[in-house]
Parts: C-alpha cells; sequence; structure tokens
C-alpha cells in the first residue's frame, strides 16, 4: 500500500544579541565553562523578575517580515509549564495565542507562526549520571513553525536550506547547527493519497542538528510508520530522538498537547504594543535576502546558478566577490583557490600583526580551519578586513596559512 508524507517544521534559532532575552548574561555561550554566565533570573531564582531583550524582539519580528509574516501590534509573552531538569523555574517564558509575527510563506510553504521565547539549559549525559550547564538558560530563541504542507525530506531540506539563509543575511544569528544555534524538529505522520483529512497522530522528532540527519530522521520515520500502518496499527503520538549512530529515531517520551502545557499570560511582564511606523521601519531596515541576491549574481554578473547559491548562502564569500566580481573571483571563491586583488598592499609587519590578533581572539575558527573547514578561513579573512579595511586577500591567506601550521 502505498502512503503519503505529511511533514511539518519547528526550527529553533538562538539570536545572536549580546545579553539573554530577560536578564543581563551573556548570550554567547558556546564553549564557556559551565555554569559561569548565569545569574538570579536565568537560574529562576525566587524573586527574580525578566526584563524583556528589545534587541531579540526587533530580530525576531525582522525574521517575520522577511518570511512574509504579518505581524500583531499587540503581543504578549506566556508562561508555558513542563517539568524537566534542564528548565530550572518549572516554567518556560515563550508566546501562545498572541505570537509577533504569523500567516507567512518561504518558497511555497506556509509559515503558521515566528515567535520569541528563552532557551533552556543544557543536558549533559556522563556515565550514569547528568549533569545540567545553565549558560545557555535564557538565551533569546525564534521558532519558525511551519504549516504540515511538505510531503517529502528532498523538499523539506530546501526550505530550512534558504531559512538559515536568510538568518544569516539578516544578520541576527550565525544559525550553525554543530553550536546548536539552529536546531531542527520534524513532525512526521502519514496518510493514504486520498485523504482529505490530516492523520489522527503525529510523531515528533526533536533537536536535529544537521541537515543530512534531519532526511535520515524522515526516512526511517517514513518506513517504521508504514510498516506498523500496514499491519493495521497506528503509530504512538509521541517524541522521538535521533541516534547518530544507529542511524534511527528512538522513543523518548508521549507528546503533549497544548493543554498539558497550561498556558497563561507570562505576570511578570506587560504586554507588548507596535505601532504601525515601527514595524514599517524595521522593514526598511531590512537587507537584500538571498533570493533577490542570487538572481542579481546570474543576471548581472552571468554566475550560474549553482555559483550564485553557493556564494550567496555566505557573506564572507559574497562581500569577497563584491570587491572584485568577475567570473574568475567567483571560480577561486566557489573552488577554494586565492582570489585576484587590486586592494593595496600593507606593510608585512602591520599585516603580520593584524592577523596574529585575530587568530588569538579566534580560536575555534582557527581550530575549524586546522581541520580543513574552508569556511573558517573566509571568517577569519573577514575579522582582518574589519581591523585593517582594504586588505590583499591572496597576502593575507599565506600569512594565515603560514602562522596556523
Amino acid at each position: 500500500m502505498s502512503w503519503q508524507t505529511v511533514l511539518g517544521f519547528e526550527v529553533h534559532i538562538e539570536l545572536s544579541t549580546q545579553s539573554k532575552m530577560f536578564c543581563g548574561c551573556p548570550a554567547d555561550h558556546f564553549s564557556r565553562p559551565p555554569n559561569t554566565q548565569t545569574c538570579p533570573v536565568c537560574l529562576g531564582l525566587p524573586g527574580a523578575l525578566p526584563v524583556p531583550n528589545s534587541k531579540a524582539i526587533e530580530w525576531c519580528i525582522k525574521l517575520g517580515l522577511a518570511l512574509g509574516c504579518q505581524v500583531n501590534l499587540f503581543s504578549k509573552f506566556d508562561r508555558k509549564n513542563y517539568f524537566y531538569p534542564d528548565l530550572p523555574k518549572g516554567y518556560q517564558i515563550s508566546q501562545y495565542d498572541l505570537p509577533f509575527c504569523h500567516h507567512g510563506e518561504l518558497l511555497g510553504h506556509k509559515i503558521t507562526r515566528v515567535h520569541l521565547e528563552e532557551d533552556t539549559g543544557k543536558l549533559i549525559h556522563s556515565g550514569n549520571q547528568t549533569l545540567i550547564d545553565f549558560n545557555r538558560s535564557g538565551v533569546p530563541l525564534v521558532e519558525v513553525v511551519t504549516e504540515p504542507d511538505f510531503t517529502s525530506a528532498d523538499d523539506a531540506l530546501v526550505f530550512l536550506k534558504e531559512l538559515q539563509a536568510i538568518v544569516r543575511a539578516l544578520g541576527i544569528s550565525f544559525a550553525d547547527m554543530e553550536k546548536g544555534s539552529m536546531r531542527l524538529e520534524a513532525n512526521i505522520s502519514l496518510k493514504l493519497p486520498d485523504s482529505p483529512e490530516l492523520p489522527e497522530y503525529k510523531v515528533e522528532v526533536k533537536n536535529v542538528n544537521s541537515f543530512k540527519f534531519i532526511k535520515k530522521a524522515i526516512d526511517f520515520e517514513i518506513t517504521r510508520q508504514s510498516r506498523l500502518l500496514e499491519s493495521g496499527a497506528t503509530p504512538q503520538q509521541e517524541t522521538r530522538g535521533f541516534s547518530e549512530a544507529k542511524g534511527e529515531t528512538v522513543s523518548q517520551r508521549s507528546k503533549e498537547q497544548a493543554h498539558d502545557y497550561r498556558y497563561f499570560p507570562e505576570p511578570d511582564i506587560p504586554p507588548l504594543q507596535f505601532t504601525q511606523e515601527q514595524i514599517n521601519e524595521w522593514r526598511s531596515q531590512i537587507p537584500q535576502l538571498p533570493a533577490q541576491i542570487r538572481q542579481d549574481l546570474i543576471s548581472k554578473y552571468n554566475l550560474s546558478s549553482q555559483y550564485a547559491a553557493i556564494i550567496s548562502a555566505d557573506r564572507e564569500m559574497l562581500s569577497v566577490f563584491m570587491k572584485n566580481p568577475s567570473k574568475s573571483t567567483a571560480d577561486s571563491l566557489v573552488n577554494k583557490r586565492p582570489v585576484k586583488s587590486e586592494t593595496p598592499v600593507l606593510s608585512d609587519d602591520l599585516l603580520r600583526g593584524a592577523v596574529q590578533k585575530v587568530l588569538m581572539a579566534n580560536s575555534k575558527a582557527v581550530a575549524d580551519l586546522k581541520s580543513g573547514k574552508q569556511q573558517a578561513l573566509f571568517f577569519l579573512i573577514g575579522q582582518i578586513k574589519k581591523d585593517l579595511g582594504s586588505i590583499d586577500i591572496p597576502a593575507t591567506q599565506k600569512v594565515i596559512t603560514e602562522l596556523v601550521q
């Protein structure tokens, strides 16, 4: 028997604000010593009161606008109540019936809502014990929720990659899945092809951190669920995780319904009111988005669609290309060859000093470069350019290579 796949997504994106969502703790938690970026607010201690991060709210709404959403001029935060070790207060400050943004569309797929909440702590499983790092607790987290209108993993990947590109173009997050700043959750079910109704169940696969793994998880679930349905059983409505080692999903817990969370308006944060003029101003600040950039690269510079897609998806690569827009520059960037440059030549001492300074300040990028991740090279070049202005890119690449060896 043939089955039609029904897919919907919840995409969580950590915003790159300087501070957390409701307190002044630093939001940049990756690789920081555990529990060193916390305070009474993000630890949920009695008497601590949250104060919303206005920049996070602005960035959430800008993402909604970039996705063609309507904006609620009156909005609020809500308490989502559940008990889990990584949630210090026993509830999460999120949004329920009045999200900042709703009813958008991307690549022909409907977006239900774009709302803002706080991230949870991170559980670290070590042997027979579980430790909790609360550095991530309270980091601004945007959730993009789609309608269940995807029918294949391949179609979904195109959408998810475009969403990531838009987030990066807006400059609101690195959306780096290896670091957990973009996490994917898929709601998966199957129905008969001629059925107009949605299935009576759905299986949610949570916290997947790569495009490759979300495809594997979806494909595994399609096979698992189809076997159950063909045997006459209905798949259980549940939350599952994806085991990278096994290449399969594993059951975690039964799936909650909205009423299980006992949502109610957050009493410590007043409702928020926006003006249309304020929304229009934020809309005017949205930069050119990837789809338009790709079109310009193709029409203005005669690049292939493949080259345009690669260059438009990387801000540093695009910046280098626009300084000398030509097919040869594009070819050098895409194929990881040194880019010919007509920029001024700096003194060796000045250039070497700037490179050393940037390398010392970006140890993670240096480690990535040593492990063969060439994107790290473009990041480092961008940081050096911020320091010096115009640089000789081939000469800079050479110095980086010498110092990183």
